[in-house]
């Protein structure tokens, strides 16, 4: 990396040197804009709008527009005179807890390295921070612009965020914050379901730039001369849902799925085999008391059958004896005849 400013740390009467670095850096493919027929470099000329000639960076100055066409021309002896802080200094203004300052606020980072025999005072400063748990608030002046900024630890080193000014934080203003809107609880607890089913650990290696990776492929390409491949088209996104509580339940069943988690039993509920959200809960009570209902009459008329059935038992066993003790009587009357002895002539 290569130092962008050197300066100072005051810190009370402690006087910290350090190099400033950028960072962050863009990882965008940049395009050039060529001639598509040759692919010669388009280039643009600065001209003056008035005499039409073309002018150098030399000869160029800032004007501020006052309207009516009229244009107020600064030199550099104007902002010289202008009350900015030393161009070398990072002034430290006061320490306040990290979870104060809004994160809209905070623009761009560097890291700072301390420079020379600096390092004893900076390892302090940055101990110290760490220690107490809080950022520095600091004015710096970077490119000719005094800016706030913050000092906060960040893998052993003073990272430098510079904020934007509150005045240039935009207030929103729509329509709907000014509508009664109401929010039904089951609907609440259904979305409070889906976020409990996509909380995770914020890991941002794993997510990745998959527009430029294809962008990047399809430059190789060219550059192999071999076949462009055309990239795999994203999933599109859902349309805009009707039902909210069917969609909020779908959220959380695919949020699931997506974790491996089991899903969801049976067409009701909120979720697979995490535990029961309000609304899961209260659709399988009254599922089952409908189920019940409707199982007593039948099992009332399955136990009157059963219980008639039991009755006429004994009857057809009685019936069957009788009927068999009836069918042996001739037999044995037979058997008996046979059985006397004949008479004499």
């Amino acid at each position: 990396m290569r130092a962008i400013w050197k300066g100072a740390v005051s810190f009370g009467l402690v006087s910290i040197g350090v190099k400033l670095y950028s960072a962050t850096e863009e990882k965008d493919i940049r395009f050039h804009q060529v001639h598509r027929a040759d692919g010669g470099r388009i280039r643009y000329k600065r001209t003056c709008s008035v005499c039409g000639e073309e002018v150098t960076y030399d000869d160029i100055a800032k004007g501020y527009d006052i309207g009516g066409g009229e244009m107020v021309i600064l030199t550099d002896e104007d902002f010289a005179d202008l009350p900015l802080t030393s161009s070398r200094a990072i002034d430290v203004l006061e320490f306040v807890p990290a979870e104060q300052v809004d994160p809209i606020l905070y623009n761009k980072a560097y890291f700072l390295e301390p420079e020379g025999t600096a390092t004893k005072p900076y390892v302090l400063l940055r101990d110290a921070l760490i220690d107490s748990e809080r950022v520095a608030i600091v004015k710096v002046a970077l490119r000719q612009r005094e800016q706030l900024a913050t000092l906060r630890v960040r893998e052993g080193v003073l990272l430098l965020n510079t904020m934007l000014w509150p005045d240039e934080i935009r207030t929103p203003d729509f329509g709907f914050l000014d509508e009664d809107l109401k929010v039904r609880p089951p609907e609440l607890a259904m979305a409070s379901s889906l976020i409990d089913s996509m909380t995770g650990e914020f890991e941002p290696d794993v997510f990745t730039d998959d527009y430029r990776a294809a962008l990047q492929e399809v430059i190789d390409a060219k550059v192999e001369g071999r076949e462009v491949v055309q990239p795999e088209e994203a999933e599109e996104a859902p349309a805009a849902a009707v039902d909210l509580m069917a969609a909020l339940k779908a959220s959380v069943e695919r949020a699931k799925a997506a974790r491996g988690e089991p899903a969801a039993r049976g067409g009701g509920g909120g979720g697979g085999g995490g535990e029961p959200t309000p609304i899961s809960s209260a659709r399988s009570a009254q599922k089952a008391a409908e189920k019940k209902a409707a199982k007593a009459p039948a099992k009332k008329t399955a136990t009157k059958k059963t219980a008639e059935k039991k009755a006429a038992e004994p009857a057809k066993k009685t019936a069957a004896k009788k009927t068999t003790a009836k069918k042996a009587e001739p037999a044995k009357k037979t058997a008996a005849r046979k059985a006397a002895p004949r008479k004499s002539a």
